[in-house]
């Protein structure tokens, strides 16, 4: 049986991997997830100072071939070496993660749809709506906390790129969703929808 294979998008910050975490707990080891962002290219050839002002926020920032050559590969059932990408150090690291076929592909990242190969290969898109101002408070908590970035960085590449990028390639992108989630993982009514709907078209695939 093919694998339902479901690509949540959604601005910085709008809780696309809350909604991942909710999808994982209500269908557990049934879930396999690609996360967009450890698909960056590998810049090794710059400098550190140099990868910090790359534009992170533009499609052609990734790999997407090597995601959707991955992507098929978890589709015809096998086992892909998933990139890993390191934020603290604006580079791809060198570690990989074993990702195994499941009967639901979770597909993440803030750009899938404005990806046409990407696109094609998702049965359910779903689109997490948040208001932008808790999306940059969310990811200003954290880049700081998690990623140990300055506050100052944080903001000069949000207003540089992160909001330009976003009202140029990402909001755009919304119109190819099947559904979109306010507030993502919060939204406990759209969850339950969500799972009874996966549930049923697992079934009809059975």
């Amino acid at each position: 049986m093919r694998p339902l294979v479901i690509g949540i998008a959604g601005g910085t910050g709008s809780g696309k991997t809350t909604l991942t975490r909710a999808l994982i707990e209500s269908f557990e080891e049934q879930v396999a997830v690609v996360f967009h962002d450890n698909y960056y290219k590998k810049n090794d050839h710059l400098t550190y100072e140099e990868r910090c002002l790359l534009n992170y926020d533009a499609p052609d920032a990734f790999d997407n071939d090597l995601l959707v050559k991955q992507l098929d590969a978890l589709i015809e059932g096998q086992t892909i070496e998933c990139p890993v990408y390191d934020f603290s150090d604006h580079n791809r690291s060198e570690e990989t993660l074993m990702v195994q076929t499941r009967p639901i592909i979770i597909v993440e990242g803030i750009l899938i749809f404005a990806e046409p190969a990407i696109r094609e290969r998702l049965d359910i898109k779903l689109f997490v709506d948040t208001d932008a101002d808790v999306r940059i408070l969310r990811r200003m908590r954290r880049d700081v906390v998690e990623r140990g970035r300055s506050i100052e960085s944080v903001q000069t590449q949000y207003l540089e790129t992160v909001k330009p990028m976003h009202e140029l390639y990402v909001e755009p992108s919304k119109r190819y969703a099947d559904i979109i989630v306010p507030e993502g993982g919060t939204n406990l009514v759209a969850l339950d929808m969500l799972v009874h709907r996966i549930k049923s078209q697992l079934g009809s695939q059975a």
